[in-house]
């Protein structure tokens, strides 16, 4: 994964497309190029075939260079950097900052591949993607571009629940100089507990204990699991932020309601 800081100093987490998913994106790309040459020139081969050889060739190029460069750069810049594979694989170009691509990115990329994938047979393409982390490509270098996977598989929610004999003691408890990062250290873990062995879990859950007590007042009774701790702490301190939350919406739409009150209206 790869972080890009925008220009509001916003943190955006990018996850580059793996080698296997770009390879597989490509390959569809160059299937569905060869098919659409071969039924372009299946289709004039009557008028191809009542030329001079000379003209014939010309033809023929101009078809190939409309199929394998203008047709793939038209459809980049117009969807925005998905083609046909990318949209199978759930992937999309983009430039190297994050943005949108455009024609010349488009231009460089389809120019290159002439080279790295259909003259070379792909060979210089694997090579080069191989050797860097974002899997890019030639063509990728040079047009300051790489390909981000889009479609990612939806994370499960993690439900924070608080055990029966802490709910008054969270209820009371003043949580609310807990930092954000152990806050989000202490949610990741609760979300991926489930995967640990039970040494590395029991482990963990004291290590976040210990230093989640420092923000909390008063302490859980004590004898209480670290894990249980956790969790009730997690849920009290969701809890509040929704309660504070909704009730900043609900006085946002109050004042709403009365700014756009006809004058002196009550």
């Amino acid at each position: 994964m790869s972080s890009i800081v925008t220009g509001e100093a916003v943190v955006l987490e990018l996850r580059p497309a793996s080698f296997a998913a770009r390879g597989v994106g490509i390959l569809i790309d160059i299937i569905a190029q060869v098919a659409v040459l071969l039924a372009v020139l299946y289709v004039s081969s009557q008028a191809i075939s009542d030329m001079n050889s000379s003209a014939a060739r010309a033809v023929g190029l101009s078809t190939a260079v409309l199929v394998i460069v203008i047709l793939p750069v038209t459809v980049e810049t117009l969807t925005r950097g998905k083609s046909l594979g990318k949209l199978v694989m759930g992937l999309r170009i983009v430039r190297d900052d994050g943005g949108a691509i455009r024609f010349r990115h488009g231009l460089i990329r389809a120019l290159v591949a002439v080279l790295e994938i259909y003259i070379l047979f792909g060979s210089l393409a694997i090579i080069v993607s191989m050797l860097n982390e974002r899997s890019k490509r030639l063509g990728d270098m040079l047009a300051g571009t790489y390909a981000m996977r889009e479609r990612l598989p939806a994370t499960p929610s993690t439900e924070f629940t608080a055990p029966e004999h802490l709910q008054q003691w969270a209820s009371a408890a003043d949580i609310g100089r807990l930092p954000d990062a152990l806050a989000r250290r202490i949610s990741q873990f609760l979300h991926q507990e489930a995967r640990m062995t039970s040494g590395s879990q029991f482990q963990l859950a004291a290590t976040l204990a210990d230093e989640a007590v420092n923000f909390v007042s008063p302490v859980p009774p004590p004898g209480t699991a670290p894990r249980d701790f956790l969790s009730a702490l997690m849920k009290e301190r969701r809890d509040r932020d929704f309660a504070r939350m909704s009730a900043q919406r609900e006085r946002g739409e109050q004042l709403g309601e009365r700014l756009h009150r006809l004058p002196f209206q009550q």
